[in-house]
């Protein structure tokens, strides 16, 4: 197991990872698990609320750059979990999510989560390889 850690996206807020990475058979493939990406932009690293549709576009670019660290990218993502804070915010998020995974769309669970840590709109929880 590997912790994946980079100045380009937000420092965790709590005890977690911004990202883990394991090896999983031969030839080595491994897995990278990104925790819960908001609208953190690492530069201020604080939460600054936002339109959904602009929040989206924080957590995924968020993403995009743990799982670079990580030695991959956002088109080897396999499975995505969002948590919107308000279901009927779907449209939004779905419009910028779909500019990220324009082809090979990985699997997806959308949920409806009360609260958000920070107050997030959305929250963006990814598994990729490498």
């Amino acid at each position: 197991m590997q912790i994946i850690s980079t100045e380009k996206a937000p420092k965790a807020i709590g005890p977690y990872s911004q990202g883990v990475t394991i090896a999983v058979n031969q030839p080595v493939v491994s897995l990278i698990f990104v925790s819960g990406q908001g609208a953190i932009q690492p530069e201020k690293n604080e939460y600054i609320p936002l339109s959904v549709a602009e929040e989206t576009k924080i957590a995924l670019t968020n993403i995009q750059h743990i799982l670079e660290e990580a030695g991959s990218d956002i088109s080897k993502v396999v499975k995505t979990t969002v948590f919107l804070a308000n279901l009927n915010d779907f449209q939004a998020m779905n419009e910028v999510y779909a500019t990220f995974f324009t082809q090979n769309p990985p699997a997806r669970s959308t949920i409806e989560a009360s609260k958000l840590p920070k107050g997030f709109k959305v929250e963006i929880e990814a598994i990729a390889f490498r």
